[in-house]
């Protein structure tokens, strides 16, 4: 599967989603798109899912008409993602195309 990491996406997760192939915007010169040239850009370049943190995507854009499938993480927390890696790992594997999935991780006590 082809992933696009969205600025704020903790690259380290890269490792978890092998042997999908994962670029981020930054890699790719897209850091200033803003979120719909993104989703637009990713979309004609082929992308099956886009990984990010903005949790305001959903209502800033209309999403009904997108292919790629959309993950939010709803942290940026890398610590705290890190420790739910799974969960991402397993949204990620069951992405179908236009769905739209928000994956929350548990506040350390």
């Amino acid at each position: 599967m082809k992933i696009l990491f969205d600025q704020g996406t903790p690259v380290p997760l890269r490792r978890a989603l092998h042997p999908h192939a994962v670029d981020t915007a930054a890699e790719l010169g897209w850091s200033s798109f803003q979120n719909g040239q993104l989703l637009e850009r990713a979309e004609l370049e082929g992308y099956e899912i886009l990984v990010t943190t903005d949790q305001n995507l959903r209502y800033q854009q209309n999403l009904t008409t997108r292919r790629i499938a959309i993950v939010v993480l709803m942290t940026t927390s890398w610590p705290r993602i890190r420790s739910g890696v799974g969960r991402v790992v397993e949204v990620v594997g069951a992405a179908r195309c236009g769905a739209y999935t928000e994956v929350d991780f548990p506040s350390r006590v």
